[in-house]
């Protein structure tokens, strides 16, 4: 059951020609047809059509995922390790199951070390990766057969290792004794949640999968059979939105889904100039110049229905929004630059972080940027900000002891009267990264560090996670800046203080 209301209805018109279009999109996209997007993007397209099919294929998982949940159900701790598409699905499913995983897509030692502050006699760790080669992913798997190694376990026991097949981590894996499980290769990462990329972490905390994929299939059904529902979706958000969408959870019970759906749109359409950009926000406020989401209540427009349904719908939707604005939604072609400048950074360094000196210094907080102190680098940031841009607040820091910092978003939102996305690094570079590169060229990033009080070495590398994550940071930083974008930096020298401080400089504006 699937249910559309909100403000923006009234405005949905089945014969204007772009409507028609979209129509004959969606024929066409039932159909995997690779030619939807153009010639330039046929060649990816061809490649990344299976996640059309996985409410029905992905039933072929259900053994493997039954025998790998009663083998591991004396486990009380649930890790995964994987960034963008291949943990925030399963972030979500978590939360709306009320289940417990702890969801490791950071390099922020802080962070890293609540994965690492449990029993590891009964910790199983997911690690999803569809080639091995993300740092992050593969730093952390890195870590944890360390850990097992050196608390006296077998870490063939306690690993699972998630990607496509014949990929360098596969190959190595299996190669190793570890159990892995195999996802479909012609899906893209932030179109997998329906893979087994979403449904191994789902399963291994206790999510009946099976419903989901039912779900799914139905949903998936009923659209096919009557396409206005995703058409109407995609019609609204193509052509009557405009580059920005405020999404909401806000009593939909299904906390994190608007997180989900900010990387598969970010980062689907933010190419050529012409995306749409999802901010994630509490509730929808009285702003009528930003179209506004839900899944419940009231927005521009609601969608209600069931989570894996939500999945499948979006994913339809942002394939069609691609059509209409005639990008290519199955490539990232920017998100690389962030992470080519981090591992030149590395190779500079030779393992060993370098002292940075700001500008100034305001209490807690070192400046790296113009302004002699918070409120005057703050102020000269939002002066700096082009008309009709957005402000993307990009917090390298621990999202469970730092989550104060997070109350920036609306806070510089009022003061600087715009929209404002907030993101945690390095996450963030794996969903709305790929837009501040290749979107709408009117964003001005602040980047937030803190000081690290104990780092944690990466096995095999000269580097620890303090110096990744560094170098992650000053990476995206070289990126941005080599576009002439407004870019600041604040550094904490001590977290809690510093974030205190900057919320209160924001507040005095």
């Amino acid at each position: 059951m699937i249910k559309l209301s909100g403000n923006a209805i009234s405005k949905i018109d089945r014969n204007d020609v772009r409507y028609k279009a979209l129509t004959a999109f969606h024929a066409r996209l039932a159909t995997k047809d690779s030619t939807i997007w153009g010639s330039a993007a046929q060649a990816e397209a061809s490649i990344r059509l299976n996640w059309i099919d996985l409410p029905e294929s992905s039933r072929e998982l259900l053994p493997a995922l039954d025998a790998l949940y009663a083998k591991h159900r004396d486990k009380k701790t649930v890790i995964l390790c994987g960034m963008g598409g291949s943990s925030l699905g399963p972030e979500v499913i978590a939360q709306s199951f009320k289940k417990k995983l702890f969801v490791l897509d950071s390099t922020d030692p802080n962070y890293v070390a609540h994965a690492l502050n449990c029993d590891l006699a009964s910790a199983v760790v997911i690690v999803s990766s569809k080639s091995g080669s993300t740092i992050e992913t593969a730093s952390q798997r890195a870590l944890f057969e360390s850990a097992f190694t050196q608390a006296g376990l077998n870490p063939q026991q306690h690993i699972v290792i998630v990607t496509d097949p014949a990929s360098p981590l596969d190959k190595q894996s299996r190669s190793g004794g570890y159990t892995v499980i195999n996802a479909d290769p012609h899906v893209g990462g932030r179109f997998s949640v329906l893979s087994a990329f979403g449904l191994v972490p789902a399963a291994l905390i206790g999510v009946d999968v099976s419903v989901l994929l039912d779900n799914a299939s139905e949903t998936k059904s009923n659209f096919l059979s009557n396409p206005s529902t995703v058409v109407d979706i995609a019609y609204l958000l193509a052509y009557h939105a405009g580059q920005y969408l405020t999404f909401t959870d806000e009593s939909s019970g299904m906390p994190g889904l608007s997180d989900w759906a900010e990387q598969l749109i970010a980062e689907s359409t933010g190419k050529n100039e012409v995306g749409r950009l999802p901010i994630v926000i509490d509730k929808h406020g009285v702003n009528k110049e930003v179209f506004s989401v839900a899944y419940t209540g009231s927005a521009d427009l609601v969608v209600e229905t069931d989570l894996a349904s939500q999945f499948i719908i979006w994913e339809w939707v942002t394939a069609l929004i691609g059509a209409a604005l005639e990008i290519d939604p199955f490539n990232q072609p920017n998100v690389t630059e962030a992470k080519e400048q981090t591992s030149t950074l590395l190779n500079e360094w030779g393992g060993v972080l370098p002292i940075f000196t700001p500008e100034h210094t305001d209490a807690e907080v070192e400046i790296f940027g113009s302004g002699e102190n918070l409120t005057d680098a703050l102020e000269k940031f939002i002066h700096a900000l082009v008309p009709g841009g957005y402000i993307a607040v990009m917090a390298y820091l621990d999202r469970r002891d730092d989550a104060k910092i997070s109350n920036i978003r609306e806070l510089l939102s009022l003061k600087a009267n715009c929209p404002v996305t907030f993101g945690w690094g390095p996450r963030f570079l794996h969903s709305t990264g790929q837009f501040h590169k290749g979107g709408q060229q009117n964003g001005a990033f602040l980047q937030i560090t803190g000081d690290v009080a104990s780092d944690i070495a990466i096995p095999g590398q000269n580097f620890g996670f303090k110096t990744l994550v560094a170098a992650q940071a000053l990476g995206d930083g070289k990126a941005l800046s080599s576009r002439k974008y407004p870019l600041l930096r604040f550094n904490l020298t001590n977290r809690s203080a510093g974030i205190d401080h900057i919320l209160q400089a924001l507040n005095s504006l």
